[in-house]
């Protein structure tokens, strides 16, 4: 699956680190010890499933700058790239969040915004939109991401992350431990857990990973909906985001690097990993919306 955007792999992988780190200075058999502590276990999982997160929340600006090959527009070169800076500006300041950085990369038609805080962002837009769609619909979108980031997506889908990955790391040992009892039954030894528990957990860290990312995803196609009529919000009227949701739709969308997918503009492909809802489903939204 093409599409599945880096936070979750990237988050995945953390956690599968901090695993590796846990078991390496004796953790899980301080948990089997005496019996699966389910107290100690919880403790673990939080700290597991929310550090994984917010680490890759923390990295995600730079991850995005390296992945997506951004290049900041610190000092204008032209007059679009002054009118882009400008109009990022003006949105910020009407959304009330600090002025993001700006940036752009070769590509076909995609924007995203990433960044860990509303007052230290990052917007960046593909050379392929920029000369595919007219000022205003540039606006829109640009209108999009910041109302991304004025929603705060990145933190809320940190934390629904957070939620996700502790359910993961709690259920993976919790089932592993039942394996590993399983696959030892009337052995005597039981100085720790065996490799059917370190197996277990391993494979199923993974497997409920993805599990728990599509969840993350549904979370992810309602805050489209949200950005979509924040882009209609900043900008006084639907239209412009209408029109440029409709370009979007008749053109090849970009694929994004996955560390910044799912703050991208376009959608994505297979429907329970989608961060994105359909453009059709999106335009309904705004034409059935007040804004």
């Amino acid at each position: 699956m093409k599409r599945i955007f880096l936070f979750v792999l990237t988050n995945i992988a953390v956690v599968a680190v901090l695993g590796i780190v846990a078991s390496l200075l004796g953790v899980n058999r301080y948990l089997t010890a005496n019996g699966l502590n389910l107290t100690a276990l919880l403790g673990f999982a939080l700290v597991m499933g929310f550090g994984g997160a917010i680490i890759s929340l923390l990295i995600s600006k730079p991850v995005a700058k390296w992945s997506a090959g951004v290049r900041l527009i610190n000092e204008p070169q032209n007059a679009d790239e002054a009118w882009i800076v400008e109009t990022v500006r003006k949105l910020a300041e009407k959304a009330q969040i600090g002025m993001p950085e700006v940036g752009i990369f070769e590509g076909e038609p995609n924007a995203f915004a990433t960044g860990a805080f509303k007052n230290s962002s990052l917007v960046a837009v593909s050379t392929g939109l920029l000369q595919g769609m007219t000022k205003e619909e540039i606006e829109a979108v640009l209108g999009h991401e910041i109302a991304h980031v004025a929603n705060g997506d990145m933190v809320t889908m940190t934390l629904i992350q957070g939620v996700m990955n502790t359910f993961v790391v709690f259920l993976s040992r919790v089932i592993g431990y039942a394996v590993d009892s399983f696959l030892r039954r009337g052995s005597d030894n039981n100085s720790g857990p065996g490799i059917g528990y370190y197996v277990s957990t391993i494979v199923l860290d993974i497997v409920l990973g993805f599990a728990a990312a599509i969840v993350v995803a549904w979370f992810s196609r309602q805050r489209e909906f949200r950005a979509d009529a924040g882009a209609a919000q900043l900008m006084g009227r639907r239209q412009p985001m209408m029109n440029a949701l409709a370009r979007l739709g008749g053109m090849q969308p970009g694929e994004l690097p996955k560390a910044v997918a799912a703050m991208g503009i376009t959608g994505s492909i297979g429907k329970l990993f989608a961060t994105h809802p359909p453009i059709e489903e999106r335009i309904a939204a705004l034409q059935n919306s007040q804004a």
